[in-house]
């Protein structure tokens, strides 16, 4: 899986960073708190194009073996992200999040391209699984909209720049609010005491050790979660994959990919054998990608 498996690998063995305690102060949820994780989210992305964009020139994509309209479709996706920002700021007013500070895993143009990839489809997982959790016509109406241009983002980044088919099948996968935080976590260093109370938590990290894993093959993970086990002795690897969770029991840390799957797929470590409630989870996600050709093969890119 290349570069963008790599980058995986080297977010999900980061370390969730200790965050402000604002963080994570209430449990409650409501239409604001979405709003202001959403706009946490844009953040983000906006503070990551314009970091890697001012970093790395045209020149610095050719090297890279980029395609030569790289860093131009990269520019048009950061200038969108700063739009959302704008667009999500103006709507909460006074109650509007500010940036965080940030650290990046990416070295060269090559890999930034390969995150670029990673946010983006987090970015469509993040306003799936959030749509259910709006019930003013207005919000709904533009989380859709910012949805469907995250996901044509993520269709050209995954294909005319790095080269992967740009979807998993019929359907992506919607993920929870915490979640995709515990994702996000691991960009954001600190944040402005003055920001909002949002109600979510990380999750411990989960990472796949074993190099180009593949549908079918069995993998290593690594993952510290004694403490949320509650002295269950098994563990399960739930896949979602679309609108669906294949489930497979973890023995000694190692667990089979089913062979069925294609295309992005997150992998958390559940104490259930057949629900991955927050309640269940015990560490992740991770980000697998499992690329295909036109016919639905598995390919080596």
């Amino acid at each position: 899986m290349k570069s963008v498996f790599a980058l995986a690998a080297v977010v999900a063995a980061s370390s969730v960073h200790a965050l402000p305690e604002q963080l994570e102060k209430r449990a409650e949820v409501n239409e604001t708190d979405i709003l202001n994780f959403a706009l946490t989210l844009e953040h983000l992305e906006n503070a990551f194009y314009t970091g890697g964009l001012a970093k790395y020139n045209e020149s610095a994509f050719s090297s890279a073996g980029l395609v030569h309209t790289a860093r131009d479709y990269l520019v048009q996706v950061g200038e969108h992200e700063k739009t959302h920002v704008q667009f999500l700021t103006e709507a909460l007013g006074s109650k509007a999040t500010q940036p965080c500070n940030y650290s990046f895993p990416y070295t060269d143009a090559k890999s930034f391209a390969a995150l670029s990839q990673m946010l983006e489809g987090v970015g469509v997982s993040a306003y799936t699984g959030a749509a259910s959790l709006l019930t003013t016509k207005a919000y709904i109406t533009a989380a859709a909209s910012i949805l469907a241009t995250e996901a044509r983002h993520s269709a050209l980044i995954s294909q005319a720049i790095n080269g992967y088919t740009p979807w998993s099948g019929a359907f992506d996968v919607p993920l929870g609010v915490n979640q995709v935080y515990s994702l996000a976590a691991a960009f954001i260093t600190s944040c402005p005491s003055s920001n909002p109370a949002l109600p979510v938590k990380a999750f411990p990290s989960l990472n796949v050790t074993t190099s180009n894993p593949k549908p079918g093959s069995n993998i290593t993970l690594q993952f510290n979660a004694t403490s949320a086990t509650n002295g269950s002795s098994e563990l399960y690897m739930v896949f979602f994959t679309g609108l669906n969770k294949e489930f497979a029991k973890i023995m000694n840390k190692t667990v089979t990919i089913p062979a069925d799957l294609r295309g992005t797929v997150y992998g958390l470590v559940s104490k259930n054998a057949t629900n991955a409630t927050d309640n269940d989870i015990v560490a992740g996600p991770a980000i697998l990608q499992f690329n295909f050709d036109a016919s639905g093969n598995l390919t080596s890119a």
